[in-house]
């Protein structure tokens, strides 16, 4: 497509919703992005249904497993605060199709760990170089829909985007049952380079080259979020192997967690004090919804995250189920965020953030530790199946509705910034929720089962374990799902707090 200098939204301001038309190459565009978007959110979950798989085939335990997750979204988090003002210097189109390049030629390599017998740490690597293709790609789509979209349109374009992320986590692992079962867990990563190369033919047609502006980059911010970051999460997630002591000479685990607050706290502090273009521009917070938002969808990726950890190893290990059927008791979850996502999208413009989101919210928390009461060894397929179906249904009003509060009384020349930071936040979310969760799960085994250890659970699918361990095992995931639950409750409170959008006064 040509370049095009897309209408600029002032001429849209004093027109009502009915008079505005949404330019005729947006939708196509926007399903073009949203392809490769789910494709990379996809892998943020598809390997929790891997998990028991990876300790099998690398006669491993669940604390090296996690990283192959964690690795993947911290890689994926740390470099969005850059490459959303990278799309705004370079061209949204132009990282995005960058970034897409990058993804797929890492998927390559992830699937190439096994056949070619390599170990685990090749693998996380590779996943490393996956997240960092993915932090190229996941702010452009968000910036995009705020450049090409009215603000009166917009509404539905980010409903989209949301229920993409929405159905991408729940679908992953259903996918992700299938092509362990079928071909291998090496394929969880291979499909996505056919899915790569054509979502690269449809970007490079279908979307339009937007304006750019000069930016300036903030390298110190990206040391200081990036090293604090990674010393918070390696140590929450390593903290129980070490004993929460000592990991080498002078380093301990309760040290390096000062150092990465520390540095956390410096990174906030430099931002203040850049006065041109910080990485983080705090002036973003002013706006209430954003803030708001942001605490909000932080939240929601905690949780999501953190609760199909303890989910599939219950459904795998407990329950004896392989892959595709673990994956399928998810299967209401998406088939209800399907259903639902649209009419969330038609409503959005109409209703208020606050009612959508809230509801959405405590839905989710109540149907999780709704959830985590019946994980037990004995409970009725239906009994699990229930409340997967009321967590979908109420996932479908949070994620379109938290994005477009987020951007909505934004300028326009802050969708590079705000999308980056917005998507950022979430990636955090996700990534302190598999390293707690990791934690968490160690301990409930420990109390539990005494005497426990991670590897022990890389028992075949389809081993008959003692009934005093599926009742331990299953008591202890069941008490690591409660925390999804309760960070779920923080993302409520916090859109109590919602302003009204401009469209609404």
């Amino acid at each position: 497509m040509a370049d095009a200098d897309v209408t600029t939204q002032n001429s849209y301001a004093a027109l009502p919703p009915d008079q505005v038309e949404v330019p005729k190459y947006a939708w196509p565009a926007l399903w073009a992005l949203v392809l490769g978007f789910f494709m990379i959110l996809v892998d943020s979950t598809i390997v929790s249904v891997a998990t028991p798989a990876l300790m099998r085939a690398f006669n491993t335990g669940i604390d090296t497993v996690v990283w192959v997750t964690s690795a993947y979204l911290l890689a994926f988090a740390v470099p969005m605060l850059i490459t959303g003002r990278l799309g705004d210097r370079i061209g949204p189109k132009r990282v995005y199709m960058i970034g897409l390049v990058v993804f797929t030629l890492s998927s390559a390599w992830c699937g190439l760990t096994g056949t070619l017998g390599l170990g685990i740490g090749w693998l996380i690597v590779a996943r490393v170089v996956q997240g960092l293709g993915g932090s190229m790609m996941s702010p452009q789509t968000m910036t995009v829909i705020a450049r090409i979209f009215p603000p009166q349109k917009r509404g539905g374009a980010m409903a989209l985007w949301g229920s993409t992320a929405g159905v991408a986590a729940l679908v992953g692992p259903i996918v992700g049952g299938l092509l362990i079962d079928s071909a291998g867990w090496e394929w969880i990563f291979l499909i996505n380079v056919p899915i790569g190369i054509l979502t690269v033919i449809l970007v490079a047609r279908l979307v339009p080259k937007l304006s750019t502006h000069t930016h300036t980059f903030d390298w110190v911010g990206v040391v200081l979020s990036a090293v604090g970051l990674f010393c918070v999460v390696f140590a929450i997630q390593e903290g129980e192997t070490y004993n929460w002591g000592k990991i080498t000479g002078i380093i301990s685990v309760p040290a390096l967690i000062v150092l990465g607050v520390v540095l956390l706290v410096a990174f906030v502090w430099w931002q203040w004090r850049q006065k041109s273009e910080p990485l983080v521009p705090l002036s973003l917070f002013a706006d209430r919804n954003f803030s708001v938002s942001s605490v909000a969808i932080t939240a929601v990726g905690f949780s999501i995250t953190a609760m199909i950890f303890p989910f599939m190893i219950y459904a795998q290990v407990v329950r004896g189920l392989d892959p595709t059927h673990a994956a399928l008791l998810m299967a209401p979850q998406a088939l209800a965020s399907i259903v639902f996502a649209p009419i969330a999208g038609r409503i959005v413009d109409r209703v208020h953030p606050r009612i959508l989101s809230g509801i959405g919210l405590l839905g989710m928390a109540a149907t999780i530790f709704w959830l985590s009461r019946v994980m037990t060894p004995t409970s009725a397929t239906w009994q699990i199946l229930l409340p997967a179906l009321f967590l979908g249904i109420s996932s479908s009003f949070v994620w379109g509705t938290l994005a477009t509060g987020a951007n909505r009384n934004l300028p326009r020349q802050a969708a590079g910034s705000g999308s980056g930071v917005y998507n950022t936040v979430r990636q955090v979310g996700s990534v302190i929720g598999s390293a707690a969760i990791a934690v968490l799960m160690e301990s409930r085994i420990a109390a539990h089962l005494p005497g426990a250890q991670g590897p022990s659970l890389s028992f075949g699918t389809n081993a008959v374990l003692p009934q005093f361990v599926k009742n331990g095992l299953s008591s202890a995931l069941s008490d690591a799902m409660v925390l999804p639950a309760a960070v779920l409750l923080i993302g409520f409170v916090a859109t109590l707090f919602f302003e009204n959008l401009r469209h609404l006064r």
